[in-house]
């Protein structure tokens, strides 16, 4: 067994035992469609590594696949963990975890994490055992488009104010300071006040209030799909969305939902916490939530 940088070459392999990841699930894995942006020489912001079993390194017998990405000075993010069927009971995603932990480290890492969907039980005992521990729990809200949509309260792009409500809100302390990272999909990193202020020059901050700020979002990203039976779809992405009431988080919602309109997006996907209070809230806003959280773990390299 050796640990190596996957190649181009191995795609072949790779595609091989990825292909059917989720197919008990109706889906289909995203590795082979993103493979060889995964590898780009030269992108010293990630790495990409797999088990090869081959006699000869290296060889087409590739038994495993994942990849680390550095998202700030202090923060790092694990996905992509794959191992092939006639390889797993054998230690082989322990050995490539802390192959990738050590790359961290190298690059200043002090935290790794991931992201789980809440029903993927062996993958949840897989981050356990390799040494993750739970950090917190999400759940998408999906409001639709309204280019009709009237929030009850102002709604302004003052980003010290979010920042503030931000840094004393619960949903914070829930969320341990997380939101959906500003350039790696499908990652969380720590909120900082400078994103806030990013997305508010670019006005993609809604910070909903009357007198004082009562709870904020904003728009992280739009990207489009093209799903089988509906030809291209846009989402609309809120990287979190945080609010003290459920009138704020209906003024909120339906902010969302102009803004979604307004940049031509057919579904959005907005980050809030876990917990009867919050996804309860959603609701009475009229928005449609996932049937389950998301779960994020999280290893400490320091």
């Amino acid at each position: 067994m050796e640990i190596r940088p996957a190649r181009p070459e191995d795609y072949d392999a790779v595609v091989a035992f990825t292909r059917d990841t989720w197919a008990d699930r109706g889906g289909s894995d995203y590795i082979p469609d993103i493979y060889h942006e995964w590898i780009e020489p030269g992108d010293a912001e990630q790495a990409t590594l797999l088990v090869d079993m081959g006699d000869e390194t290296p060889s087409d017998e590739v038994a495993a696949i994942a990849q680390m990405v550095v998202l700030s000075e202090y923060e790092a993010w694990a996905q992509g963990m794959r191992v092939a069927p006639d390889y797993r009971e054998q230690g082989l995603a322990t050995e490539l975890t802390h192959a990738l932990f050590d790359w961290a480290r190298d690059q200043g890492a002090k935290r790794v994490r991931n992201m789980i969907f809440s029903w993927n039980v062996p993958s949840l005992a897989n981050a356990r055992h390799v040494g993750f521990d739970p950090g917190m729990e999400f759940r998408w809200a999906t409001p639709d488009p309204d280019p009709d949509a009237t929030p009850t309260l102002s709604v302004t792009d003052d980003a010290d104010g979010a920042w503030a409500f931000w840094t004393n809100s619960e949903m914070r302390t829930e969320l341990s300071g997380l939101a959906l990272d500003a350039n790696e999909s499908w990652a969380v990193s720590e909120l900082t006040r400078s994103r806030l202020h990013d997305a508010a020059a670019d006005d993609r901050l809604f910070v909903v209030g009357d007198d004082r700020v009562r709870g904020f979002t904003y728009r992280n990203r739009t990207y489009s799909r093209e799903l089988d039976d509906e030809g291209e779809v846009t989402w609309a992405e809120y990287a979190v969305a945080a609010w003290d009431d459920g009138g704020a988080c209906t003024a909120l919602i339906d902010a969302i939902r102009r803004d979604a309109a307004a940049v031509g997006a057919d579904r959005t996907r907005v980050l809030v916490p876990e917990g009867v209070k919050w996804v309860s809230d959603v609701s009475v806003a009229r928005s449609d939530v996932a049937e389950q959280p998301t779960f994020v773990m999280e290893a400490d390299l320091s």
